[in-house]
């Protein structure tokens, strides 16, 4: 339970779909995909790659420091958002405040090229163990800020940036802190990472040519994210970082409050599995409702990554929270791809902005519920392997 709420007083974010809010919301708009076909492994594969104005930040942060030029991607992309974030959110250069920032697949790229000249050669590089250690996002980013409180790394699959938030805001309602920076950063698009998903048969096929095979049909939207009679996996990889300001209680200029946190973690039967009614999902629901009334929820974030097991259970979950309630449902999966531990930051956004504007975001290839009444609660989902389901409770204050 929440000592008290904990206001957002700035998100930002780099993404397939922009470098800020107001790009971001632009592209929530239209009812394009942001996808796009690559050779891997000697095949077709779809991705989801930063968007221009993003990786134009990342190449002059990467040039502006020659410490910077050896950094992975996944450090990168946190640095800009969190520069970003913190210049929005009005703290002054000499705040007191935590860092915590997460991934699922950390140093990625590094990883595989390091390791790669050690299979070819014998011999590591001096930079390889400094640089691909989980450590290095939250350290290199409270390097760059100059920021004097702890900092924290963790790893907890897909569910990591939420599981970032939880522990920032633990550490406002244990009296240690007063503000906090939390998120994830994921840049997985490589060789290994994409091979990985096929591997677990969840990733989207590529279009054949004079094909006419469902996934031709669908080409149109490759992911079928909250799809939930599809016949076939869908699962994109997106990449990007994504963090909030968190700060006691309600600041006058917050863009939102969290007035609920759950988590829960189950028992499984499989490394990969989820139980068909999604127990995790259940019961991180019902602790982030607390005692609000399931029907004053108006939207719910599906975690939903587009696989036909991963978006029925949680559906399913829904159904057993909400009953004959059923808010609006919704997912960006199906425009942005699946970006591992910064998924469920993403979600935060789209929440975010949605109580902002007063819009609900739809999924184009779905009939769904829309919000006939001013958008006050949004649940937001994430759930990675191993079952680690959190959910946050957001709120537009009046």
């Amino acid at each position: 339970m929440l000592k008290e709420k904990i206001s957002i007083t700035a998100i930002a974010s780099l993404s397939p779909l922009g470098s800020t809010l107001e790009e971001t919301w632009q592209s929530y708009q239209n009812n394009e995909h942001y996808f796009s076909l690559i050779q891997k492994n000697g095949e077709k594969s779809w991705v989801s790659p930063l968007s221009k104005s993003g990786s134009v930040l990342v190449e002059k942060l990467r040039v502006s420091d020659a410490k910077y030029r050896k950094l992975d991607e996944s450090v990168l992309y946190a640095m800009v958002a969190s520069r970003l974030a913190v210049r929005d959110s009005g703290w002054k250069s000499d705040s007191e405040f935590g860092i915590n920032l997460g991934s699922s697949r950390g140093a990625t790229k590094l990883f595989e090229q390091y390791h790669t000249e050690f299979l070819e050669t014998g011999l590591a590089s001096t930079l390889s163990s400094p640089t691909t250690t989980l450590g290095n996002i939250s350290s290199w980013v409270s390097h760059d800020l100059g920021a004097r409180g702890p900092e924290i790394s963790h790893s907890i699959t897909c569910s990591t940036g939420l599981h970032a938030l939880l522990n920032g805001i633990a550490w406002i309602n244990s009296g240690m802190a007063n503000k906090f920076l939390v998120g994830a950063s994921e840049a997985p698009l490589t060789d290994f990472t994409i091979a990985q998903m096929k591997a677990l048969k969840i990733y989207a096929k590529a279009p054949e040519s004079n094909s006419d095979s469902v996934v031709e049909r669908n080409k149109n939207y490759p992911c079928q994210a909250l799809n939930l009679e599809k016949e076939y996996n869908s699962m994109i990889l997106g990449e990007g970082a994504s963090v909030v300001c968190l700060e006691k209680g309600i600041v006058k200029n917050a863009l939102a409050t969290i007035d609920g946190v759950g988590y829960a973690t189950e028992i499984l039967k499989h490394n990969t599995s989820i139980s068909t009614n999604a127990l995790c999902f259940q019961k991180s629901m019902k602790m982030a409702l607390g005692d609000l009334d399931p029907s004053e929820v108006d939207v719910v974030v599906m975690h939903a990554p587009g696989t036909i097991k991963g978006d029925l259970s949680e559906h399913n979950a829904i159904q057993k929270v909400f009953g004959s309630n059923i808010p609006s449902l919704t997912n960006n999966k199906w425009k942005l791809g699946h970006t591992f531990a910064t998924s469920g930051m993403l979600n935060l956004e789209m929440a975010v902005l949605m109580l902002q504007f007063n819009e609900f975001i739809p999924v184009p290839f779905l009939s769904q519920k829309s919000v006939e009444r001013n958008i006050k609660y949004v649940m937001v989902n994430a759930v990675g392997f191993g079952g680690n389901a959190v959910s946050i409770l957001v709120c537009k204050e009046e």
